[in-house]
């Protein structure tokens, strides 16, 4: 009886080194012929679904860096139909308010909104202030305070937040270049920018906030076609007043804060040609004017270089560069009131001057 009994340990030795080589990773021709060991495939699977679960979180993640990648799409946001009032549509909270003594609206301009990745660059009307407390009243600025209630009015309204970040100083680089500085622009260079998107059938409106720990800036901008409201001057109306009054306002329209010719001026710029060619003896003075948006050294140097891009636009059609001159007088010498976008558009202008 006892000779019986000593294989057993034997078969238990004999199972635990088979258990040990299982168990460090060992494998045995019955397990890697996967279905044709009986019980293998549920072992073996855990690990294979493991893996492939970890490559499909892999993948995700890939896809939604991709997606980040992208950058914000003005077409992810769902087009909103929510009632709005009249431009520019929101309002402070209780307790603070716009110190500038009239509201500046502009009908059409070009301005940037910070989207968190880019600047989106938009066309048509501004409402832009700056941002104060009533502090007579005792009130207290709070930049989170005025953040709370634009997200509540964007929200009624259907629209979204886009970003509350800082702007990386390359691209304030580009702002700066592409429009000039602004109140309702703020101090982007040492504080975050606030930006909603309300996405409506015909058009966007995006509202911008920045702000310190004691004021703020904001602007209001719906985008719209751009109109012309400038009616062509004919080379024969042109020398009429020069004649008489030894000048003559043109409408030439440029670029946002830029000395660029825009394409639907180039008629003008011909009846232009057409007077200097009819009169071989006629000399002009090219004079740029603006309204007072901004500053004034800003607008002086501006209304210069808009000036000289008139003259250039000559020259290059073969009128000799001796016949005219370039001055730039910025918001100097204003013919209507700055007070309103109507004078604003009058004041922004180019003078022909008989020399």
């Amino acid at each position: 009886m006892a000779r019986i009994a000593t294989p057993l340990p034997t078969l238990s030795l004999v199972a635990g080194i088979a258990l040990a080589l299982a168990a460090c990773g060992g494998a045995t021709p019955s397990a890697e012929a996967g279905a044709d060991a009986p019980g293998a495939s549920s072992v073996d699977a855990a690990p294979a679904a493991i893996e492939h679960a970890d490559e499909a979180a892999t993948g995700a993640d890939d896809a939604g860096n991709a997606d980040a990648a992208e950058g914000f799409r003005i077409e992810s946001v769902a087009v909103s139909d929510a009632p709005l009032g009249d431009f520019p549509y929101f309002t402070l909270p209780e307790g603070y308010h716009h110190p500038n003594r009239a509201l500046p609206m502009r009908d059409f301009d070009r301005v940037a909104a910070w989207t968190g990745d880019r600047l989106e660059w938009v066309e048509g009307r501004v409402f832009e202030s700056l941002v104060h407390a009533d502090r007579r009243a005792g009130k207290g600025f709070s930049r989170i305070e005025v953040i709370r209630n634009i997200d509540h009015q964007v929200a009624e309204a259907g629209g979204v937040k886009v970003t509350d970040s800082r702007v990386p100083r390359e691209v304030i680089k580009d702002w700066d270049e592409g429009q000039q500085r602004s109140q309702g622009r703020g101090d982007v260079y040492n504080h975050p920018a606030a930006t909603w998107l309300v996405r409506r059938a015909d058009r966007n409106i995006w509202i911008h906030f920045v702000a310190s720990s004691a004021s703020g800036s904001w602007m209001v901008i719906e985008s719209a076609p751009f109109v012309p409201t400038a009616t062509l001057l004919p080379s024969s109306a042109l020398k009429q007043q020069l004649d008489a009054d030894g000048r003559v306002a043109i409408q030439v329209n440029f670029a946002t804060d830029r000395a660029e010719i825009l394409p639907e001026s180039q008629p003008q710029i011909e009846q232009v040609l057409a007077l200097l060619r009819q009169d071989d003896a006629l000399s002009l003075s090219v004079e740029g004017h603006t309204d007072d948006t901004g500053t004034a050294a800003r607008n002086r140097t501006l209304s210069q270089a808009r000036a000289q891009a008139v003259v250039d636009a000559l020259v290059a059609e073969g009128i000799g560069a001796d016949r005219l001159s370039a001055s730039g007088h910025g918001p100097d010498t204003p013919v209507a009131d700055n007070a309103t976008e109507a004078g604003r558009a009058q004041n922004r202008r180019v003078e022909l001057v008989r020399r």
